[in-house]
């Protein structure tokens, strides 16, 4: 059986601020924890003289667990050109944790008034080939991305003074809110007009459009598949904020149409005017956090 052998992991991107600010934000464990998304806490322990920098490290994992781990900074070198490189040496015993020990860089190199930062690193896994084929699809592309999200928060928060808690709020704020539309309407497609095939969805289509009651069951379906297919471009088309402006139209327009076709439905319970009001605002909260959202898609991933 051929070995599996994974890529370290790259990234890079370029911060419009002097050497000297980068390297503050990210050797500085206080604010390096503030931006870095793998890690929720980072400690230096006491330095003795001619010896490495130990740190111990904490990754909040949720339901109260964290993954605890150690690390040293076994180096540090500034080049003539002024360029400054920081390596590193990492891991942990926790056995919830899908890295053993791993060793990486951090580089610094001055570009005029900016500063090109960038990282490489490699781990070793647990349970052997099966960990590493799991390591290759699940883990190795998250920790990617999660370090490309962190470098564009660092970049925002040195360049524009956007704080990182701040960021991050949008960022959660505006995946959540997408997650629930795709839910929502994907649902709303499937099971009741699909599946289903409520009678109440079949009655408002038919004291809406002056339809034969067989031809009423096409449109339902025909309604339920553009939902559908409208709930999965919420995961597929990039800009979010003309979905949001669209939906802040057509929520609306199908609270009045469904209010039209039969009052009554006001006495039921979660009834559209409860139900889609509710969306509407989520939209709102959904249009306003998403101006200058971080993206993993600022940086180079690729040396």
């Amino acid at each position: 059986m051929k070995k599996l052998k994974n890529k370290p992991i790259y990234v890079e991107i370029l911060i419009d601020e002097p050497i000297e600010l980068v390297w503050e934000a990210s050797q500085n464990p206080t604010l390096h924890e503030q931006w870095d998304l793998r890690f929720s806490s980072i400690t230096y322990l006491p330095k003795k003289e001619n010896e490495a920098q130990l740190f111990e490290y904490k990754t909040n994992i949720g339901f109260g667990m964290a993954i605890n781990g150690w690390g040293k900074s076994v180096g540090t070198f500034h080049a003539k050109d002024d360029s400054r490189t920081s390596s590193l040496h990492f891991g942990t015993d926790h056995f919830l944790s899908p890295i053993k020990e791993g060793k990486g860089y951090w580089k610094y190199v001055p570009e005029h008034n900016a500063t090109k930062f960038f990282t490489q690193y490699d781990y070793v896994v647990p349970f052997g080939d099966l960990g590493k084929l799991v390591d290759r699809i699940v883990f190795r592309p998250l920790m990617g991305w999660a370090t490309a999200l962190s470098f564009d928060v660092l970049k925002r928060w040195l360049e524009k003074g956007d704080t990182p808690s701040a960021q991050y709020i949008r960022f959660f704020t505006h995946w959540i809110i997408t997650f629930l539309f795709f839910f929502v309407w994907i649902y709303q497609g499937l099971i009741p007009k699909l599946i289903m095939m409520h009678p109440e969805e079949v009655a408002l289509t038919f004291a809406l459009l002056p339809l034969k009651p067989s031809e009423t069951h096409n449109i339902v379906a025909a309604i339920g598949i553009i939902e559908i297919i409208f709930g999965l471009i919420w995961i597929l088309y990039q800009n979010k904020s003309r979905l949001l402006r669209l939906q802040l139209l057509l929520l609306p327009l199908l609270t009045v149409s469904a209010i039209v076709a039969n009052s009554s439905v006001l006495s039921h319970p979660f009834n559209p005017v409860t139900f889609n009001l509710s969306l509407i605002v989520l939209t709102i909260i959904g249009l306003l956090s998403s101006k200058d959202i971080p993206t993993a898609k600022s940086c180079k991933r690729v040396r």
